[in-house]
């Protein structure tokens, strides 16, 4: 594994170092993720002294990676403005591979803060975006649900909403494959009247747009699990509540099914009973598969591995990477925003030209306001 000096272009930036059991899963993830997509080249960046020792075990990696070698990496309890400072650690590696235009996205199962914050400096934003998101998969009833914001922005106006509904509906058209995903804005009641300014005019600039077709309206928490929409839009604030939320529902749930079935000589007769349904449900609602957290409308994929996943999880992050990378999911942003744009200015102009009739019109009543009135 020769150190790479630049000159080609890897599929992914993968920092080897981050993560409560890093490198070990990293590395038997890219195995896993090397024989799904054969094609790809991954830069491995962390200490060589322990990669080279797990790339000779796991053929597959060793074959699709190229090392970078870094001793540096950032801790988990590590201050985003600590890990600005740290120019040497893998982390930062990574993400400078795709600011340089080295690879086409990076994948970390490191700190979560010190992430953002790089990608947010380094990578910088696309092209008419005010802010990137943080976007996940979860389980529905319905199948497979994208949230976005889950935690980036606290804050959001109405512009940040209709970009996160675009960014949304590409995001489940690349990894998930749906041809025309429904979107839905979170709020307090289904009703156009709900909810505040920023809500109901991200709405009225949803159903004015490309977007309109697929545009559900209003959505509430129930809505997230039934999958009442593919894609649910709301603030980062109210996301990460409702993602810790359903991530608690999930644990109290399997933890009474664990105490149901252990109650007795007759709970556990029907454990085993129960035994292929329950394998089915722990299969379909498996962490694992719904590993990877994606910051949306960055110049470049960025991808957030839980930082205690085993190598499946890191490998369904890798899948998600690829996905966004090998479906041109930057290319198809840039072509949304180009419509959203238009739908703005044209928001604007109403804006003005409504604002001039109202000056004439007052004018034309001698209510023009107090100049009008000394002359």
């Amino acid at each position: 594994m020769a150190e790479s000096g630049g000159q080609e272009h890897y599929s992914l930036a993968i920092d080897a170092m981050g993560g409560d059991k890093a490198p070990d899963i990293v590395v038997e993830g890219l195995d896993l993720a090397a024989e799904r997509h054969p094609s790809a080249r991954f830069l491995l960046i962390g200490d060589e002294v322990r990669l080279v020792p797990l790339l000779q075990r796991y053929r597959r990696a060793a074959r699709a990676c190229t090392v970078v070698h870094t001793p540096d990496a950032i801790a988990g309890d590590t201050k985003p403005t600590i890990a600005l400072r740290m120019r040497k650690a893998s982390m930062r590696l990574a993400i400078d591979a795709v600011a340089k235009g080295e690879a086409a996205g990076v994948v970390s199962a490191g700190n979560t803060g010190a992430l953002l914050a790089l990608a947010k400096i380094v990578i910088k934003t696309l092209p008419g975006i005010d802010r990137p998101a943080m976007a996940a998969i979860s389980p529905s009833a319905r199948g497979d649900v994208i949230m976005l914001d889950l935690g980036a922005n606290v804050l959001c106006d109405t512009r940040n909403l209709v970009e996160f509904a675009l960014m949304g509906d590409i995001f489940a058209r690349t990894v998930l494959g749906l041809t025309a995903p429904t979107i839905g804005l979170l709020n307090v009641g289904t009703e156009d009247t709900k909810g505040d300014d920023k809500l109901r005019n991200a709405a009225e600039m949803l159903r004015r747009s490309h977007l309109a077709p697929q545009f559900h309206g209003f959505v509430e928490g129930n809505d997230i699990t039934a999958g009442t929409t593919d894609v649910v839009v709301t603030d980062g604030f109210t996301g990460n509540v409702a993602l810790k939320t359903g991530e608690g529902a999930l644990k109290l749930v399997g933890q009474l099914l664990r105490q149901v079935f252990s109650n007795g000589i007759a709970a556990r007769i029907a454990y085993l009973l129960a035994r292929p349904g329950l394998d089915r449900l722990r299969e379909w609602l498996d962490p694992r598969r719904y590993n990877g957290a994606v910051m949306l409308g960055l110049s470049g994929v960025v991808v957030k591995s839980h930082g205690g996943t085993d190598a499946q999880g890191f490998a369904h992050a890798v899948d998600v990477a690829m996905d966004m990378v090998v479906h041109r999911f930057n290319d198809r942003m840039r072509e949304g925003l180009g419509k959203i744009g238009a739908l703005r200015a044209e928001s604007a102009e109403n804006v003005r030209e409504a604002a001039e009739a109202e000056t004439i019109n007052a004018s034309a009543t001698g209510n023009a306001g107090p100049l009008a009135n000394a002359s």
